[in-house]
C-alpha cells in the first residue's frame, strides 16, 4: 500500500465538505495535526482535479473553491478569483463585502 502525500490528504478532507458549506486552510491543517497553513493552500494550487466553473460542479473533482482564510476572506484560486466566487454563489454562499459568514457556512471537520 502507497503511503499518502501531504496533498491527498488534503484532497480526501476536503472531498467530505459539501457543496453549499466551506472549510478554512487552517481547519484542514488542524485536521492534519499541524500548523501548516501556507502548506494546505499551495495543496489546493496544486489539485489536480479543480473545478474550473460552474458547469463542473456536479463532477468528480475536489473542491478546493470551498476553501477560504480563516478570517472569511476568500484566499487564492489557481482559476481566478472571479471563478471562485462565481462557484461559491452558485452554491448558495452569499458574500458580504468580500467575506463570508464562516458561522453561518463553515462544515465542521
Amino acid at each position: 500500500m502507497q503511503k499518502q502525500t501531504f496533498n491527498q490528504k488534503c484532497y480526501q478532507i476536503l472531498n467530505k465538505v459539501p457543496k453549499g458549506k466551506l472549510t478554512t486552510y487552517k481547519a484542514i491543517a488542524n485536521k492534519l495535526n499541524t500548523k501548516a497553513y501556507r502548506a494546505v493552500g499551495n495543496a489546493m494550487n496544486k489539485n489536480p482535479r479543480p473545478f474550473h466553473n460552474e458547469n463542473l460542479i456536479n463532477s468528480p473533482h475536489t473542491p478546493c473553491h470551498r476553501v477560504i482564510n480563516s478570517n472569511g476572506q476568500f484566499g487564492g484560486f489557481a482559476s481566478g478569483l472571479k471563478n471562485k466566487i462565481k462557484l461559491l454563489k452558485q452554491e448558495g454562499i452569499e458574500i458580504k463585502n468580500n467575506k463570508i459568514d464562516l458561522k453561518k457556512y463553515e462544515h465542521k471537520l
